[in-house]
């Protein structure tokens, strides 16, 4: 049975009870922060307890809108701003149904050097698969930045292949409400989306590419990465047949060549094929061609030998990171903050341990305590809650006069008593453990 007579899905096969008790799940285990209707996961399940019957009637009669999605600007760690939407909880619920349907309809059709958001694929196989691309020989690199990519996604184009496999009219009609839901700013106005509008279906939050540029823990949503592949799958099968090696992780587009003069070709020319038929602007001044280790890989860099290291953009956003993470002035218990940096360096080092030069990482690892250091003399506050911790901590004599000192936190942080007093031994006996070197014990 070819793709096109494959059984259509329909609203009632996303409604499914089995299929929304599963969405639920997902969404429950992503959690995150509430929409514009201010409702939380909780408050949103005792809404769904009272009203799902309405909430499917009116869902089955096309009747049912979808609420605006919440702006929320988060800073760039180059300075700029990304403007993130967060759609309800509802909202996400219905959505995530609807991808657990449509998803596994495109899944056999998608390319194999596409890894973006697919079952039993991940960045870290995207990273492989451009490490032996480079150790053939492939070493010049295409990287392709689409201008915000979703926004400027067309919508007939989009629709057209989910039109082929779903047939039923409410349930299309659904998904291209989503699309144009509205963008709602902090000040109660609402923004078109003009060709945008993507349907916002959850994912599971993970340390991996998305999360080092957005590093707000309740923001655990993507534009659908589904409808990326579905939109991008025409560009996949015109670089395979032209026989290039290439990998897409979404709109993350990387093309491997032998030379530089092909690399400038294989640039102009897919670029132009890019613009003219998926009608897609490319951002020029982001996409271009060079050496594979001038070029950065969804957080890696990739020498020429094709060694894989972290990219130096990742060690900044690292740094940026710690710098939050240790900041004196949070309103958090030692036991808060050794969760809060549990939770975000074993994420870290989840997805960044594809290093193969661990001095990436461990060349911080002094830097990282110097800022554990600094975090807790300013936290001891004056001099008298200084001398305290110093002597519960085992120091005695002259080195308690160091709690009067007048150098700065920074200073202090590597004096020899508080290397004394929170040495290595201390932090990781309390649980402020650096996870690449606990790894390694």
């Amino acid at each position: 049975m070819s793709a096109e007579e494959k059984p259509a899905v329909t609203l009632e096969d996303v409604l499914q009870a089995e299929n929304l008790n599963e969405a639920w799940a997902q969404v429950k285990t992503n959690a995150g922060a509430a929409g514009v209707d201010g409702r939380t996961v909780a408050q949103t399940a005792e809404l769904i307890g009272t009203h799902k019957e309405e909430i499917l009637q009116l869902i089955r009669e096309g009747r049912y809108r979808p609420e605006a999605v919440k702006a929320v600007d988060i800073p760039k760690a180059n300075g700029g701003i990304r403007r993130l939407g967060m759609p309800t909880v509802l909202d996400r619920l219905i959505q995530q149904a609807i991808h657990q349907k449509l998803g596994p309809l495109w899944e056999p059709e998608f390319s194999e050097h596409s890894y973006g958001f697919r079952p039993n694929r991940s960045a870290h196989d995207a990273v492989r698969a451009a490490q032996a691309h480079i150790q053939a020989g492939k070493s010049w690199v295409v990287d392709i930045d689409l201008k915000a990519f979703f926004d400027h996604v067309n919508h007939d184009r989009l629709m057209h292949p989910i039109g082929r496999k779903v047939r039923d009219k409410r349930l299309l009609r659904l998904i291209g409400d989503y699309l144009r839901a509205p963008m709602r700013l902090r000040d109660g106005r609402e923004e078109p989306r003009g060709q945008g509008g993507p349907l916002w279906l959850p994912r599971q939050a993970s340390v991996g590419p998305l999360a080092p540029r957005c590093c707000a823990s309740h923001l655990r949503f993507a534009p659908s990465p589904l409808l990326a592949n579905i939109y991008l799958h025409p560009l996949d099968c015109e670089l395979e047949k032209r026989g290039l090696s290439f990998v897409r992780y979404a709109d993350d587009i990387a093309i491997f060549c032998a030379s530089e003069r092909a690399a400038a070709r294989v640039e102009a020319s897919v670029i132009a094929w890019i613009e003219s038929e998926l009608k897609l602007p490319v951002n020029r001044g982001k996409s271009g061609h060079g050496p594979c280790d001038g070029t950065a890989l969804l957080g890696f860099r990739l020498e020429k030998g094709g060694m894989i290291r972290l990219a130096p953009k990742s060690v900044e956003r690292l740094k940026l990171k710690v710098r939050e993470l240790w900041y004196a002035g949070q309103s958090l218990t030692s036991e808060e903050l050794r969760e809060q940096w549990q939770k975000y360096s074993r994420g870290w080092w989840g997805y960044f341990r594809l290093t193969e030069r661990s001095r990436d990482v461990t060349d911080h690892s002094g830097w990282i305590r110097r800022h554990m250091r600094k975090c807790f003399w300013q936290r001891w506050h004056h001099p008298r809650g200084r001398r305290n911790a110093l002597k519960r901590l085992g120091l005695r004599g002259q080195s308690l006069g160091m709690a009067y000192s007048g150098k700065g936190a920074w200073a202090m942080a590597r004096h020899w008593v508080l290397h004394h007093a929170l040495n290595n031994r201390t932090l990781n006996r309390h649980g402020f453990t650096l996870p690449w070197e606990t790894a390694t014990t």
